[in-house]
């Protein structure tokens, strides 16, 4: 068996019952009690701030005062009327600097209303009924594509079969989910949770999925519009952003989305090779994501490398906090100007920034760390589908998702706006609602 001083990139750091405890649920769910405790913490504000800071506009205080009067299943439905994806987004919503930093007891006493775990109580105990709360309206004879089944196409497509429409999902990969599926971290969603949440999803009826179909290759633009009344695009960001260094193409090299993929696929977690000293480039939820799970996987050092200063960093403090309680170190204020090693990585070599007027850039001074396993965790980018106007790198729309194209819509990372889940969840749902309405006027 390997161990965290092993050399190289190598599988088995660590013993099954360390890597069992390592990837536990991050924020265990709470029981009946736990949960009524929680909820009498909240005053149910009138107007109340944290309905303005959640992107679903769910009615938190309503949700909050169905628990703590016994009625989970209720707040269930409050939650999903707004946010179909409620389960997930309470497990991984940054909540930290959305609703839970909105609460006025954040305000007063620096310990908010724990809103997401409260969702989950709700979400997850009519889940556990296998009811959905739902009923399909009478069939329309309308057809929609949605591409993609991220959290925005499977929104989406949750809506406008909730309203009598005939949907079917073209997703490229072999399982649904998106991001929820392969890019979050497994210590978030523990025990397949995205799986069983689509199937969930799917008991609304009038939902077909048909898998390893990719735009641009399987299906086609012009062919959807052709076949169908309407288009909406979920396709998130497919390509990954190069290391613009020397040596970046040397083995051990790699992005980090791939390497959250890759666990969160696997079925023995001591499989996956892990390197002796790691280090991650980047500063978001993707780059804590990976540099904490090479952590919990057994690495024995991990530098998380941001180019700009730590308070700038895209990650929420929380984040960042939970990787450097995980023995994950982060130094900011350094970007990548070599990986060295002959073939392949041994160290990496960074270059020291600061900030003049704006602008980003070196002061000349270099770093040198051991570095057998280098993760980029610097952004996604768009391959934009033909005849669509793009706004910078994104696509363009107007009002709820609508294209340059007419009876095209678009939603989530593929689009301009925050690149979180339970943001994807609102657009979808809102275009929907856009189609459903076009669909049916006159």
């Amino acid at each position: 068996m390997s161990s965290p001083h092993t050399p190289g990139i190598v599988p088995g750091r660590l013993d099954p019952d360390s890597l069992a405890g390592n990837f536990a649920d991050l924020h265990p769910a709470y029981d009946a009690h736990e949960a009524a405790v929680a909820a009498d913490r909240c005053y149910f504000c009138h107007d109340a701030p944290c309905v303005t800071a959640c992107p679903t506009d769910i009615d938190i205080p309503l949700f909050i005062r169905q628990i703590s009067t016994g009625q989970p299943e209720a707040a269930a439905r409050t939650i999903f009327e707004q946010n179909i994806l409620g389960g997930m987004c309470a497990r991984v919503c940054p909540t930290e600097t959305l609703c839970e930093e909105a609460c006025v007891r954040e305000a007063a006493e620096g310990k908010p209303v724990e809103i997401g775990r409260l969702q989950r109580h709700a979400t997850d105990s009519l889940m556990a009924a296998n009811s959905h709360p739902f009923t399909r309206a009478a069939p329309t004879g309308k057809r929609v594509a949605v591409v993609g089944a991220g959290p925005a196409g499977l929104s989406c497509a949750h809506r406008l079969a909730l309203k009598g429409h005939d949907v079917t999902i073209y997703e490229a990969r072999p399982k649904p989910g998106g991001l929820n599926e392969y890019g979050i971290a497994a210590y978030k969603t523990t025990g397949d949770f995205a799986a069983r949440e689509v199937d969930w999803l799917l008991q609304i009826g009038g939902i077909t999925v048909e898998y390893g179909k990719a735009l641009g290759g399987d299906v086609t633009l012009d062919g959807l519009r052709a076949d169908y009344d309407a288009v909406f695009l979920g396709i998130g960001l497919g390509a990954t952003n190069a290391l613009d260094a020397e040596g970046a193409d040397r083995d051990g090299v790699a992005d980090a989305v791939s390497f959250i993929a890759d666990l969160r696929q696997a079925s023995d977690l001591a499989s996956l090779p892990v390197g002796r000293n790691v280090v991650v480039i980047g500063g978001g939820m993707t780059a804590i994501d990976a540099a904490v799970q090479a952590k919990l996987l057994g690495a024995e050092t991990v530098t998380l490398a941001y180019r700009r200063a730590q308070d700038q960093m895209p990650a929420s403090r929380y984040e960042q906090d939970l990787a450097t309680s995980k023995g994950v170190r982060i130094l900011a204020n350094t970007m990548p100007k070599a990986v060295h090693g002959n073939g392949k990585a041994v160290e990496i070599e960074l270059e020291y920034t600061t900030d003049e007027g704006g602008r980003l850039v070196g002061t000349g001074e270099t770093i040198r760390l051991p570095a057998d396993q280098v993760f980029r965790a610097i952004g996604q980018r768009l391959t934009p589908p033909e005849g669509l106007d793009l706004d910078g790198r994104k696509i363009a729309t107007t009002g709820a998702g609508r294209t340059s194209l007419q009876g095209v819509w678009a939603g989530g990372d593929c689009t301009h706006g925050e690149d979180l889940t339970v943001v994807a969840v609102a657009e979808g749902r809102d275009a929907a609602e856009d189609i459903h309405a076009a669909l049916t006027s006159g």
